[in-house]
């Protein structure tokens, strides 16, 4: 995973960090998110996982944006994402700025995109209680 040195200012979350619960159990709080996407990327389902990748691909990845995140937050996202991602920046559809946790890994990405409600539905109780 590359860090861009000091804490951007925002973040653009498309998976499980879009998730109350998720943040809250990783940082103790829920940041501030305001709704954006990502034009040129995909939200991809990846192979054997349940969380998913942002990739480059055809549509527009829908997310939202984090901006009120400490540096030692940032810290733990980091070390929340793991070395099969990589923090680029992109520009949104609104025209703003962010970094977003890039995947890393091409043979894990599946043609099909990840789906946020069937992952709330499916999984996210027992994720979050994986690391609280």
């Amino acid at each position: 995973m590359g860090s861009l040195g000091e804490a951007p200012e925002a973040l653009f979350v498309y998976g499980t960090l879009r998730c109350a619960p998720v943040l809250q159990g990783l940082t103790g709080r829920t940041p501030r998110g305001v709704p954006d996407s990502a034009p040129g990327w995909r939200v991809a389902s990846l192979a054997g996982r349940i969380y998913p990748g942002l990739v480059p691909g055809p549509g527009t990845a829908a997310g939202a944006v984090l901006t009120d995140l400490t540096p030692s937050e940032w810290r733990v996202l980091d070390d929340f994402e793991g070395q099969q991602y990589e923090l680029r920046p992109l520009t949104l559809t609104s025209g703003r700025q962010a970094v977003a946790y890039v995947w890393m890994v091409n043979e894990a990405v599946l043609p099909a995109n990840w789906d946020l409600a069937i992952f709330e539905r499916d999984h996210l109780a027992a994720y979050v209680t994986r690391f609280r």
